[in-house]
């Protein structure tokens, strides 16, 4: 299924141009156990609804940046530039 994402830097293209990165996850802090770093390699929430997830405008400016989505229907409901891009000129 084919839908139009908005890049923060280049405005709407078909959902071709880039590549997806799978769902924001948060990292283990401290020093997590082996479990802890299994779970955030590997497991996803996979969730049947809205999700944050991580697009790269491969086809484009080659940015990097963050989009929320409905898995269900493709909606995008909004997208947005990771934080540390906005301080440091790179993404995470």
């Amino acid at each position: 299924m084919s839908f139009l994402l908005s890049c923060p830097f280049c405005g709407p293209r078909p959902v071709d141009e880039y590549a997806y990165f799978g769902e924001v996850t948060t990292r283990p802090s401290g020093s997590p156990s082996l479990r802890e770093l299994t779970d955030y390699v590997y497991f996803r929430e996979n969730v049947a609804g809205v999700q944050r997830e991580w697009w790269q405008h491969r086809m484009g400016c080659g940015e990097w940046f963050l989009a929320e989505r409905d898995t269900r229907t493709n909606e995008v409901h909004a997208v947005s530039v990771p934080e540390t891009a906005r301080k440091s000129g790179t993404a995470e």
